[in-house]
């Protein structure tokens, strides 16, 4: 589907009927106005709707790539409609939370369509004592385990790209395969 003009479509905002009185008689001007509101009128509906391509919930499908662009989202052509939609409308909520065990097991069910369990080595703690050691690992390291049934090529890559897109670029992680 292309966006453009639409032939007859009407102006919401003719231009003609907005200028002063002495111009509404003169039909030079008036056809002057007829053709910019022809050019105009995609505009006009185009900002009227505008919400609805920015909702993923709205937005016309061919849009749904160049939005999942705009918010940063890991799609695939492949994936029913309905996928593409939630994929893209949780991209932003996200983003706020990235780096997150929770996150980063939302984005993996999303983007591959498995529960996969996190494993992290650090923590955090708030202590009244001075000196208390720390919880967790002093390495950082993140491991995934990946059901069996769903241990193979594919999945294992897009999951690898899911982790290196919400995973702290410090963190090395490792994916494992789940015993059954």
């Amino acid at each position: 589907m292309t966006r453009g003009t639409v032939p007859g479509l009407p102006s919401a905002h003719p231009l003609g009927e907005l200028l002063p009185g002495i111009y509404l008689d003169d039909p030079f001007v008036q056809r002057w106005t007829a053709g910019m509101d022809e050019i105009l009128a995609p505009v006009f509906l185009t900002l009227d709707a505008l919400d609805a391509y920015i909702d993923p919930a709205l937005a016309p499908a061919d849009f749904l790539s160049w939005l999942a662009g705009w918010v940063d989202a890991e799609t695939d052509e492949q994936w029913p409609l309905p996928r593409l939609r939630a994929v893209v409308a949780a991209a932003v909520g996200l983003h706020a939370r990235r780096g997150g065990v929770a996150a980063l097991r939302e984005h993996i069910r999303r983007v591959c369509g498995c529960e996969v369990e996190v494993i992290e080595s650090g923590a955090a703690r708030w202590s009244r004592t001075p000196d208390t050691p720390p919880p967790g690992n002093p390495n950082p390291q993140l491991t995934v385990r990946v059901p069996a049934d769903r241990w193979d090529e594919v999945t294992r890559s897009r999951i690898a790209r899911a982790v290196e897109a919400m995973c702290p670029a410090h963190v090395p992680f490792e994916l494992v395969q789940a015993q059954r």
